[in-house]
């Protein structure tokens, strides 16, 4: 639950924990890294002091379910004469340390990130005589920053998310988000560290599908140059109904160009998918979704879990030999695989923890293997091979309802336990697949109907004899039963 109310002073707010980590006490009316938003907030809005805001009436360090404390929502003039509109400008306060007593976030000093390091924006066009703005996208932030609370995983500039619906839950044609750097709000350093701002960009199928292809960043430097798409501050407006590209069918050819020349900077998404090993019958011991000591199913280790979420990060790094990252327990910011927060799990998850000491766990090399897909996850494996293996990259399938992941490597990519003589092989549940540039070529001929979804049946099933590999895309119920 929120309420509306005019910002001024911050509600009370209980007095700072003691703890040896904790700063010197503040004054608990206004406490310092909001204080240091609020200066930033001021600087672009002198003439408005007391915004409306959005408040959460229960706090999360009380056990309320909403992370952000506050959301301010201003009136921004834009410039006519830049093509910027008028428009409602919504900054969000908790994702960030505004308190520094470890009431919320850790405290670590002023040296690096507070909290998450960063707090998320938006700016929605005003529609002709509104007087107030709405208050939808105050929730839409508060969905994406439980995401970061519940998962850790940071935002970048350049991520993308799927939401699969209307923003403003309405008939409206922008369901999807990407973030970017806001373009008027500046780096704030408070005594808790620094934040920055991201700025949320509501765009339509077709342009999440672009930016999966290609990068996000390009995307939205596309957007910019499109008035009614966003343009130099890329505003959302949720009436537009057309794409960039049926606005500029020019665009597509930029589109289409840069990923011929560039591939996919998507390394990897959170999907319903499964794998079986068709190399041995079923019934052994050792299936390919678990191995068992006594009756104790083995899950991904931590170790397991670090290094598949280190795949998904690592897709904005686009170097001459791309690696695997070593399995290893560091933790780096910074999230490139699509997911939407509130309908789709974190990677990390209770039965994430080992239950064999990762040192035991031997790699399996496979004969034959089966893969599983639902439909969404299915259609991103042409992405999956054309915009990534053909470029000497990785993708990574993780599965969101049960412990197991599939990646996808190529020849050029180092750290991979799936080598060209064993090109199936598996880590516990974790299954890797080298394919050579032959093969996706031949897999891109035999998929090409997964572009066309509008003409797609259930169940599909694609089959290579002779390279032992079948793959079947399923309807979303087979994924929901025990055995996935």
């Amino acid at each position: 639950m929120a309420e509306l109310r005019p910002s001024g002073a911050p509600a009370p707010t209980a007095p700072p924990a003691p703890g040896p980590t904790a700063p010197p006490a503040f004054a608990s009316l206004f406490p310092p890294g909001l204080h240091a938003i609020y200066g930033e907030c001021r600087r672009l809005y002198p003439d408005q002091p007391n915004p409306l805001q959005v408040t959460a009436i229960v706090k999360y360090w009380l056990g309320g379910p909403d992370p952000l404390d506050y959301v301010s929502m201003y009136r921004n003039v834009g410039s006519p004469s830049a093509n910027i509109p008028e428009h409602w400008h919504y900054i969000s306060f908790g994702l960030s340390d505004l308190y520094g007593d470890n009431r919320v976030h850790e405290f670590t000093g002023a040296d690096g990130p507070s909290g998450f390091g960063f707090e998320l924006t938006f700016r929605l066009k005003r529609e002709t005589g509104e007087s107030a703005p709405p208050t939808w996208p105050a929730e839409l932030m508060q969905g994406l920053a439980r995401y970061v609370f519940q998962s850790e995983n940071t935002f970048c500039s350049g991520d993308h998310v799927s939401w699969h619906s209307p923003l403003d839950n309405s008939e409206s044609r922008i369901q999807h988000m990407l973030l970017t750097e806001d373009p008027q709000m500046q780096p704030v350093q408070t005594p808790f560290g620094v934040v920055t701002f991201l700025q949320i960009v509501g765009v339509c199928t077709e342009e999440l599908h672009a930016a999966q292809q290609w990068n996000g960043q390009g995307i939205l430097e596309l957007l910019r140059t499109v008035p009614i798409a966003g343009g130099p501050w890329l505003i959302t407006d949720m009436r537009r109904g057309e794409t960039i590209f049926e606005i500029d069918p020019h665009l597509q050819e930029r589109v289409d160009k840069g990923i011929e020349t560039d591939g996919s900077n998507l390394s990897g998404v959170s999907a319903k998918c499964a794998w079986d090993d068709l190399s041995r019958p079923p019934e052994d011991d050792e299936d390919s979704r678990s191995i068992c000591i006594g009756t104790q199913p083995r899950r991904l280790s931590g170790k397991d879990t670090e290094q598949i979420r280190e795949t998904l990060r690592r897709g904005l790094e686009i170097n001459s030999k791309p690696v695997l990252p070593p399995i290893n327990p560091q933790r780096q910011n910074g999230l490139t695989h699509d997911r939407a927060p509130s309908r789709k799990d974190s990677l990390e998850s209770d039965s994430s923890t080992a239950i064999i000491p990762h040192e035991l766990i031997r790699t399996r090399q496979l004969e034959s293997v089966h893969l599983k897909f639902n439909q969404e996850s299915g259609a991103l494996i042409p992405l999956c091979l054309r915009g990534r293996l053909l470029h000497g990259r990785h993708f990574t399938y993780k599965s969101i309802t049960g412990d197991m992941a599939i990646t996808f490597v190529s020849t050029g990519v180092e750290g991979a336990f799936a080598t060209e003589e064993h090109p199936y092989a598996a880590h516990g549940p974790w299954l890797q697949i080298l394919l050579t540039e032959e093969f996706v070529e031949k897999m891109l001929e035999d998929l090409e109907d997964l572009t066309s979804p509008e003409e797609f049946k259930l169940p599909k099933e694609y089959s290579w004899p002779e390279k032992k590999l079948k793959v079947s895309i399923l309807p979303d119920m087979v994924f929901d039963s025990p055995l996935h």
